[in-house]
C-alpha cells in the first residue's frame, strides 16, 4: 500500500497493489494490479494520483512484472479518466453477475 500525508499528518489518498496471475487484456502472467486507488477531491489534478501509481508501477518492475493493470466501475467517470490521463488503455468492458445457493 502506498500513502500520501498531508503536512497536518492526516491521509490524503492510497494505492494498493498486488501482483495477479491473469488481469483481463494482459499478455502476460504475474501482473502488478491496482486493487485500490483513492486521492481525496482537493488533491486532484495535482499528479498526486500519478504519483503514487508511478510508485505502483515501479515497485511492480521490481517484482518482475511486465504489465500494470486495474479497473473501475462502469459508472466511474472520474476513475476512467484518471486512468486514461496517465497512459492506461481500456482493454475491455464486464458485467459481473451472482447467485445465492442457500435458498
Amino acid at each position: 500500500v502506498f500513502v500520501v500525508e498531508r503536512e497536518d499528518g492526516a491521509l490524503g489518498g492510497f494505492l494498493e497493489t498486488s501482483i495477479r496471475y491473469y488481469a483481463d487484456g494482459c499478455e502476460t502472467r504475474n501482473v502488478g494490479y491496482i486493487e485500490g486507488w483513492y486521492v481525496d477531491p482537493d488533491l486532484r489534478l495535482q499528479s498526486v494520483g500519478r504519483s503514487l501509481v508511478a510508485a505502483a508501477e515501479q515497485w511492480a518492475r521490481e517484482q518482475g512484472c511486465r504489465e500494470m493493470a486495474s479497473d473501475c466501475e462502469l459508472s466511474n467517470e472520474i476513475s476512467l479518466q484518471a486512468h486514461l490521463a496517465i497512459g492506461y488503455e481500456e482493454v475491455e468492458r464486464a458485467i459481473h453477475f451472482r447467485k445465492g445457493l442457500l435458498e
